[in-house]
């Protein structure tokens, strides 16, 4: 019989998490035993409907894959975008994932606009907790400590990293896409790309429906875990490392009833308490997790227990992280009753509909973004985005649109958490405003190789600058980015030479 609590080991985290306060545990024990198939069964062949034909087909509906859907439409292009829940933005609604990372360079620049700018500027007010503008970039000690306990201030520094109401995030993002055009297809979970030829001309998905097809000029990735360009024979990295925040799974949850300014001064004026009341925890649960905070004071947000050694793309290992989550959901809700300042009459609120998933499978493209570059400062020749460095001491780092490029496979695209990158970028290459910026490329580059009646990689650079700035997106000057592809060309020369 399985254990009731699995024994769990805690495995040392990365500056980031232990920023947030929180451990990653792996476990060898588990709730439910192995499967035991053997062998294996013929599936019938049989002819499929085609449900639809368009411009571009988005394949998934998280950020990357909101906004790859919202530019392709705005850029002209007829397009559908299958998702599998019923809901869009993915991690940031479904998953909980409120806290929107930072969207701001160390100087308070507002790097990652475009889609990103515009959705949230489209929030109502009452749904996004987060410092002021004046206050982006400033390393005043009150305003520092003030922000860093509500998960906007690092490194000394306050960025634009808000917390937003999931609940109006989904209805933000559909009706932005509904009024850019573009068909949404809830309830659909895309299979397997058609491939013919080395090129994607679509995907199968399954619904209530049954089987069916949908054909278009381009595919764009953007599932999280690279389902369709794995399916479809690209190459892709998985070094997954299991001691690794950035490389744990997790279920959220909110509790609600709590007063969070109390608890965070609390926490803040008794740091011995708080260090017995964590050991405490810990004992008693397992695992612990202190809480986070949400758009409101009255909801805590809690990311769940970071478990390594489990894999996203097994579904008995995902299984595994949603049984002991739910348990530990209810364990904190009753711990932190009893024991927490400000959780006196806390209940549980909510769990996350989705699994939270940080890595599984990455893009190996025709471009890469590596922890090499990042001190350069320069803009990447075919630059389509600029996300904000992980601390201080880098410049910004400059995304090509070659990571968003298969090397091999042609007529898709990819955006979001599955680009091509190494391990070390990913760990904020992944997080949901770098979503919304190479999704946002990638839907621009998709509808201009579709409406050009060209694969995706023969799109001139140059031709998608022009319509993400059209759209919103920052981007390094042109002169720079022309320098650096003459200093490229210079290389490649004296290495022919």
């Amino acid at each position: 019989m399985a254990d009731d609590k699995p024994k769990l080991q805690r495995v040392e985290g990365h500056s980031e998490e232990r920023f947030l306060g929180s451990d990653v545990f792996e476990s060898n024990a588990r709730n439910l035993p192995p499967p035991n198939g053997s062998g294996t069964v013929r599936e019938e062949a049989r002819d499929i409907a085609v449900y639809h034909k368009c411009d571009v087909a988005v394949i998934g509906g998280g950020p990357a894959g909101c906004a790859a859907a919202w530019a392709a439409a705005k850029s002209g292009a007829d397009v559908t975008l299958v998702e599998r829940y019923n809901c869009l933005g993915g991690l940031s609604t479904g998953g909980l994932v409120m806290w929107i990372d930072r969207m701001t360079d160390w100087h308070g620049n507002h790097v990652i606009q475009g889609y990103a700018r515009h959705f949230i500027d489209r929030m109502p007010p009452e749904a996004v907790a987060g410092p002021p503008r004046e206050d982006w970039g400033s390393n005043d000690v009150d305003k520092f400590e003030y922000w860093r306990n509500r998960t906007t201030a690092f490194h000394g520094i306050v960025q634009w990293a808000p917390t937003l109401d999931p609940e109006r995030m989904k209805l933000n993002n559909q009706e932005m896409l509904l009024e850019a055009g573009v068909r949404i297809v809830f309830h659909a979970w895309a299979a397997r790309p058609l491939v013919e030829d080395g090129a994607a001309k679509g995907v199968i998905f399954e619904s209530k429906m049954g089987r069916h097809a949908l054909l278009a000029k381009v595919v764009v990735d953007t599932t999280g875990d690279g389902d369709m360009f794995a399916r479809a024979g690209a190459e892709f990295d998985t070094d997954i490392e299991e001691g690794d925040v950035h490389h744990s799974m997790n279920t959220g949850w909110v509790l609600g009833g709590v007063n969070m300014d109390r608890w965070i001064d609390w926490k803040v004026h008794h740091p011995d308490e708080l260090r017995q009341f964590m050991e405490r925890g810990r004992q008693e649960l397992g695992y612990f997790q202190t809480p986070y905070v949400s758009w409101r004071p009255d909801i805590a947000l809690f990311l769940g227990p970071r478990q390594s050694g489990l894999s996203a793309l097994d579904v008995d290992d995902q299984t595994e992280v949603e049984i002991r989550s739910h348990r530990l959901m209810e364990g904190h809700c009753q711990f932190f009753r009893r024991h927490a300042p400000g959780f006196e009459h806390v209940y549980s609120l909510q769990s996350a509909s989705q699994l939270g998933v940080r890595h599984t499978r990455r893009l190996a493209g025709l471009g890469r973004i590596e922890r090499k570059d990042w001190p350069r400062g320069t803009p990447a020749p075919d630059e389509v985005g600029v996300s904000p460095s992980i601390s201080p001491k880098f410049p910004v780092v400059s995304v090509p649109y070659g990571a968003l490029v298969p090397r091999a496979l042609d007529g898709l695209l990819v955006g979001g958490r599955h680009v091509s990158c190494d391990a070390n970028s990913h760990g904020f290459m992944r997080e949901i405003p770098q979503c919304w910026l190479t999704g946002h490329a990638a839907g621009v580059g998709a509808a201009l190789a579709a409406d050009a009646g060209i694969e995706p990689r023969a799109v001139k650079v140059d031709a998608i600058r022009k319509v993400l700035r059209e759209q919103g997106a920052h981007l390094t000057d042109d002169a720079a980015v022309h320098d650096a592809r003459a200093g490229e060309a210079a290389l490649a020369g004296e290495g022919a030479a």
